[in-house]
């Protein structure tokens, strides 16, 4: 640290308890109390140097009391004093980023010009700021952490603006052009940069400094100060993820609430240092409301993970709506990047209805389907089925819903969770979000088993939020044989799933047609080897296996519809109704489907009936040729 001393005497101060004596062979004439100190002094000294001290011993000289100066208000208080009365005597004084501040303000408040002593310390003072502390990024830092005890003063004497300029200017160029700005050029390091051994340059450059250099450095200031800087940097033109990076040291450092869900990659990349005096709740609250307003608004400048220590802390230590409401709007804006654990943020309220906090999640996800909206995002109208899934613009939003699904299966379990926030949050993902419902028909599931109280019509209304035909094989599968489903929805899933079983039969029957007819090709135009005939009959052997299970599923589809429809007649009878199958099926919403599926069927057996006769026709056309062949 940069320091210059003033003064050729020698110390001739003795402290003595809470008084100080200078001994320099004379009796003390006059006594400054500056707090609990007094220091006893000669009137010479002091008012040679200073007009405020001048006018005081002037005064008291008229009375016949001894001369007794009382200096509540002297910047610095006694420690500063004391530097000061020996800078009177000439006393070497070392000036020092840490004390120039203190100082500089108590001088001025003392009246030291120069019309009372030559180089007087107003003089001193402002020559090692210009010259010294301001030069460079330690001293103007270490400067300005002590504006903070002397604030009025240092504010006046515009010392906290110069030391904040100097600061922001420092931060905004970059550190590699001039080889600053933390070690200077240090005993090691020669003015050019390189790397000294000895004296002698090795020709090697110190490490580049990265553009958070400085985060640590100003985290020491006080939150007034911090502000103030950060105000300034962002007028100087500096970057917004640079702004929001510091921000994010800042909050870190001072709110023990960010640390405490930080993963272990996150922790050992970077050490945070803790602060010294832990803030109060009141103090943490202040600190994360200004941590909200100086944020940008702006998405991907900090972490997704950041932000929801922000809100969670928010939500415990009750922060104003607009600073709530404001935390959730930024993470609405990077919904795509969070994951299931950022949103399980337990419920901080006093009625503790639920586990977790819904109504904050249903917000969020308002607030990120307006700005997808905003954004173009992709509509049902405007995408393809077959594009549905592929889509590029349609990656966030689908991240988005297997994250809400996901959140919904965890949430589901609690018992205080009521069926209309249930469905009003599973309900707000689109459609076109979701390209298969197996997540929201876990989540439906979960939510059936753990309210068995639901009524039959609440639980039909509940699962009216997916869509059968969006179920894969394996959830149909599931769901068919799932006790706590209403009945007319185990009826739609087994249908669907008998529709998809058939689709499937006719796609494989074919591909075995176009590999017959490729064989074909190869046969008559290439000559297959050996090896290429083998592995097409494995090939046939297999999808003949699969076309089996596929068969066999379907019959045992068509077994359990004739048990429903059985079933569902003798619960017709009994109420005496005259309702056949045709009457429920239309009741149910599948009748043309039905007869799709059974057109299907008719063109797949005859595709059958029109591959087996090809065949015999082949067959017969090379009899044929044989015989013409042995007539020959």
């Amino acid at each position: 640290m940069a320091c210059m001393k003033l003064g050729s005497k020698t110390d001739a101060f003795q402290r003595q308890g809470q008084a100080w004596f200078c001994t320099t062979g004379l009796p003390s004439d006059v006594t400054v109390e500056v707090e609990e100190m007094s220091f006893h002094l000669h009137k010479f000294p002091l008012l040679s140097r200073s007009g405020i001290m001048e006018r005081l011993i002037a005064a008291s000289e008229e009375g016949d009391e001894k001369c007794v100066i009382n200096l509540p208000e002297i910047p610095g208080g006694a420690k500063t004093f004391e530097l000061v009365a020996k800078f009177c005597y000439g006393v070497k004084l070392e000036l020092t980023s840490s004390n120039v501040v203190y100082l500089r303000c108590a001088a001025e408040h003392l009246e030291m010009t120069e019309e009372y002593g030559e180089s007087n310390l107003i003089t001193q003072t402002e020559t090692f700021l210009n010259q010294v502390a301001l030069r460079n990024w330690k001293d103007s830092l270490k400067a300005l952490q002590t504006c903070d005890g002397v604030l009025p003063y240092a504010e006046e004497l515009q010392i906290t603006k110069r030391c904040i300029e100097s600061l922001a200017t420092k931060a905004c160029t970059d550190p590699n052009l001039f080889g600053w700005p933390i070690m200077e050029h240090g005993p090691m390091q020669s003015p050019g940069g390189s790397v000294l051994w000895n004296g002698i340059s090795t020709g090697a450059r110190p490490k580049n400094a990265s553009s958070d250099w400085w985060y640590e450095d100003v985290s020491n200031l006080s939150l007034p100060l911090y502000k103030r800087l950060i105000s300034v940097m962002e007028c100087r033109g500096i970057r917004e993820e640079i702004i929001a990076g510091s921000l994010a040291f800042y909050a870190k450092k001072y709110l023990p609430g960010l640390n405490r869900r930080q993963s272990a990659s996150e922790s050992s990349s970077r050490l945070i240092p803790m602060a010294l005096a832990p803030l109060s709740e009141e103090d943490q609250k202040v600190l994360l409301e200004d941590i909200d307003r100086l944020l940008p608004m702006q998405k991907g400048l900090v972490g997704t993970k950041f932000l929801f220590g922000l809100l969670r802390t928010a939500l415990i230590l009750k922060a104003s709506p607009s600073c709530l409401s404001n935390l959730e709007k930024r993470i609405g804006l990077q919904l795509d990047q969070a994951t299931l654990e950022d949103l399980l943020m337990p419920s901080f309220s006093y009625s503790m209805e639920t586990l977790y906090n819904v109504d904050c999640v249903q917000r969020i996800l308002e607030h990120f389907l307006a700005m997808d909206q905003i954004t173009g995002g992709a509509s049902p109208c405007s995408v393809d089925d077959g594009q549905l899934i592929g889509s590029p613009s349609l990656t966030p939003i689908t991240m988005v819903a297997k994250l809400i699904d996901g959140y919904l299966a965890e949430v589901a379990p609690d018992v205080n969770l009521k069926l209309p926030k249930f469905q009003a949050l599973a309900a707000s993902v689109p459609d076109y979000a979701r390209p298969l419902d197996d997540g929201l028909y876990r989540a439906i599931d979960i939510y059936l088993k753990s309210h068995p109280w639901l009524s039959e019509s609440d639980r039909e209304q509940l699962c009216r939020l997916m869509d059968c035909q969006k179920l894969s094989l394996e959830a149909c599968t599931h769901a068919a044989q799932n006790e706590r489903l209403p009945l007319r929805i185990i009826v739609q899933v087994l249908f669907f799933e008998q529709l998809q079983l058939r689709t499937s039969i006719a796609g494989c029957f074919l591909v075995s047609e176009n590999l017959d007819g490729s064989r074909q090709l190869r046969n008559g135009f290439a000559g297959s080897t050996e090896g290429g005939w083998a592995t097409a009959v494995r090939e046939n052997q297999v999808l003949k296996v699969g076309m089996d299970n596929m068969r066999m599923r379907v019959s045992e589809l068509e077994q359990e519809c004739s048990n429903m429809r059985q079933e569902i007649e003798k619960l017709g009878r009994s109420k005496g109704s005259s309702s056949s199958w045709g009457n429920v099926s239309k009741k149910f919403g599948f009748t043309m489907k039905s007869q799709m599926c059974s057109a299907q069927e008719g063109s797949v057996s005859n595709q059958n009936d029109g591959s087996l006769k090809s065949e015999k026709v082949k067959d017969r056309r090379g009899k044929h040729k044989k015989n013409l062949v042995r007539q020959e």
